[in-house]
């Protein structure tokens, strides 16, 4: 190739890369999933399902995950270091669940961002060295990003109230255009009395999982943030489905950063010993 000819080409090959490294991110998604326990891992249908859901995403440049087994106050976030250990926070099962591993990278951009969203409300950001990713956070990302190539920073859950937790995530609702999926990770019905090992994991669930399940398609699909706020007084059966309410929460930080946007759909129906699975995305 002609030297001309040659420098005009590379020219334009830096020119291409400066213009693709200028675009913006998508617009991301706001999910909330039920991650289970550990051995959900093992379901023979939902880990094909996350992928599944995963591929339908655009990629993130980041994931802020916000799990049910995080509660601190005020909010956190958790360790920037690498190889910071994953926690193991749940007792009783095989030795293979302890020995899962996922070595995403830290997030301390994404740290930063936070602090400054956060920052402002009054709110101070707190981070925690010692904190790795917990069950929560790492069991659905196993499923969903199997590479851990994505930088993945966790936020707790500074309360239990939900509209505190919808203003949350209002403040955080900017990351969206920043290529930042923000991923609530609970359980839609979390009443541990129901978990029987023993019985199948598809046996019938009891009737008020069944009846609150019911009631959040309804509601999500509706787009009733209202009743949602008020899901203990209007939900049926809303205390036997979350006796403690923790894995409901990180569902009204989802909605606070999805406020605004389009309409919610459920990607994952079905229960699991009892406990259902639904899972939506707030596009």
């Amino acid at each position: 190739m002609p030297p001309a000819a040659a420098a005009a080409a590379a020219a334009a090959s830096a020119a291409a890369a400066a213009s693709a490294a200028a675009a913006p991110s998508p617009r991301m998604p706001v999910l909330y999933l039920g991650h289970g326990a550990p051995p959900l891992a093992d379901d023979p249908h939902w880990p094909a399902e996350l992928a599944r859901w995963a591929g339908g995403i655009p990629a993130p440049q980041a994931i802020l995950m916000v799990s049910a087994h995080w509660e601190a106050a005020p909010v956190a976030v958790s360790s920037t270091t690498a190889g910071t250990p994953l926690v193991y926070d749940f007792w009783g099962f095989p030795q293979k669940y302890y020995e899962v591993t996922y070595a995403a990278p830290p997030a301390p951009a994404l740290a930063a961002a936070v602090a400054g969203l956060l920052g402002g409300g009054g709110e101070p950001l707190h981070q925690d060295p010692a904190r790795g990713l917990d069950h929560g956070a790492y069991v659905p990302l196993v499923e969903m990003y199997p590479a851990a190539d994505v930088p993945i920073l966790q936020l707790s859950l500074p309360t239990l109230d939900p509209r505190r937790l919808y203003a949350l995530g209002q403040r955080l609702a900017p990351l969206r255009d920043e290529g930042v999926l923000v991923v609530g990770s609970g359980f839609t019905t979390h009443n541990l009395a129901w978990f029987n090992p023993g019985a199948p994991a598809d046996a019938p669930a009891p009737t008020p999982s069944i009846e609150f399940d019911h009631w959040a398609a309804e509601t999500m699909a509706a787009g009733d943030i209202d009743a949602l706020l008020d899901f203990a007084r209007r939900a049926p059966a809303a205390r036997e489905a979350h006796p403690r309410t923790e894995h409901w929460a990180p569902i009204y930080v989802a909605l606070g950063a999805a406020s605004g946007g389009g309409a919610s759909r459920s990607m994952i129906g079905g229960f699991w010993y009892g406990l259902s699975k639904r899972s939506w995305q707030l596009d």
